[in-house]
Parts: C-alpha cells; structure tokens; sequence
C-alpha cells in the first residue's frame, strides 16, 4: 500500500463565494491543505503558498474536475475531502422557465458533484475520505418560485444517498448539509429585486425558529464536521442547517 502524506487534503468547488470561502478557511484553521476551485477569478485570493492552490475553472466539466483531482494528486499527494459546494440559484416559477434555465442549472448543480464525485473516487478510496454534498431545503420541501433550482438540490439528495450505499465498501463516506437561508451577498442580491427588501427579510426570518438566517460560518462548520473523523459513523446523511425551517 501506498504511504500517503500526514496533511489531510481538500477539494472545494465553488470556493470563492460565501460558504466557499467560510470552508476553506475553516479547513485552513484543521490544519488541512486545500484546492480551492471556482469559476470566479476571484478564486485567486485564497492561494496560499503550500498549502492553498487555485483553479478558476467550470465546475460543470469533466475534464475541470480531473484537472482539480489531479491538482490535489500532483502538490499535495492526496485527496481526503470533497466538498461539492459550487451552485446557481435561480427564483422563477414553472411557467416563467426556459429550457436554458434548466439546462444551465443541471449542468453546474447536479452535473458538477457528480462528476467531480466520479474523478475523485480513486484517490478517496485510498485515503478512506468523504464527500460533503451541499444540497438545500429546497430539496426536500416545496418552496415558491425555485422549480428548477429545487429540482437540482433535489437530485443532489439522492446522489448523496445513492454514492454512500454504493461506497462505502470502499470506505467512503457521502453527506450532505441542506442549509436554510444564508445571509451572504449571494442571497442578498436576490432580496433587493424585491420591491420591499426589508419586508422580504423580516419574512424569511419569520420562517426560521431560530428568528434569524445563517451565516456561512455556521453551514462550514456543519461541512467540516462532516468531512472529520468526527462522523466516522455517518454516512447517507442529509444534516438540515437551516435554523429550524423544515420542523415547523
């Protein structure tokens, strides 16, 4: 058997916005080395020499994500960590959807951790590692104007459970967090379309328990727990962050 580095390694996809970027500085602080991936050049800001390197790539092809699989191979050694985290988001109702709407949401949210999923399993299985899928309650309930995007998050659902039956015998784990609303500027943009954005928040909190949204700091802590030691018993899982939304 080959002897691999001490340094645990992670792959993170869409590691330039806020829950990317929330990942890969927790990972930094668990003292892992990171290939943070993006389709933003912005993804640059996170190298760090020896221990952060970058791709500014579609997460959408295979050959991004073999050329990301083999980036972590090639400076790092190994691979111990997926984080499928790259995805669009899209609030429009059946009616108002076109076929691009559909084709360019599957393609970046359900193609993209699959196939980054599939590149990645030889060197997971080598280091006994673990894929975190980030999914979404708009998988798993019924929310007004987010067809297309609940379909996808929906499909993220059950590759998680799909990959962690067909996986573990080779010692891989499969996860996935479903966050309710993160407060970043992603979600931010979309409230101020909204003719009354103060409105649209004091709505969404009304909706969470907790009376607050997320940050991305809570749904990465929820990411690396998964991907730890930690949960060395779980897998198949779908971990709602999403302050008590889907209880209700």
């Amino acid at each position: 058997m080959v002897e691999l580095p001490a340094q645990k390694v992670a792959l993170v996809t869409g590691a330039a916005g806020g829950i990317g970027r929330a990942v890969v500085s927790l990972l930094r602080k668990h003292d892992h080395c990171v290939v943070a991936q993006d389709l933003s050049p912005a993804v640059a800001e996170l190298a760090e020499p020896g221990a952060v390197v970058t791709l500014c790539a579609d997460v959408s092809l295979s050959e991004s994500a073999r050329q990301a699989v083999e980036m972590a191979e090639r400076e790092f050694g190994r691979l111990d960590l997926l984080v499928n985290n790259a995805g669009l988001f899209l609030r429009r109702t059946t009616a108002d959807s076109t076929d691009e709407d559909f084709d360019r949401l599957m393609a970046v949210n359900v193609r993209g951790p699959f196939v980054h999923a599939r590149e990645s399993l030889r060197l997971l299985a080598r280091s006994r590692g673990a894929i975190v899928n980030v999914a979404s309650i708009a998988g798993l309930a019924g929310l007004p104007r987010q067809t297309i995007y609940a379909i996808t998050k929906g499909a993220i659902v059950q590759l998680t459970r799909q990959l962690a039956v067909e996986q573990a015998p080779n010692g891989i784990r499969v996860n996935a967090v479903a966050p309710g609303v993160v407060d970043t500027e992603f979600t931010a943009a979309f409230r101020h379309e909204d003719p009354d954005p103060d409105a649209s928040r004091a709505l969404i909190v009304s909706q969470h328990p907790m009376g607050r949204v997320l940050t991305a700091d809570e749904i990465a802590e929820a990411i690396v727990f998964l991907g730890s030691d930690a949960a060395s018993a779980i897998t198949g899982a779908i971990l709602n962050v999403d302050g008590g939304y889907l209880a209700r």
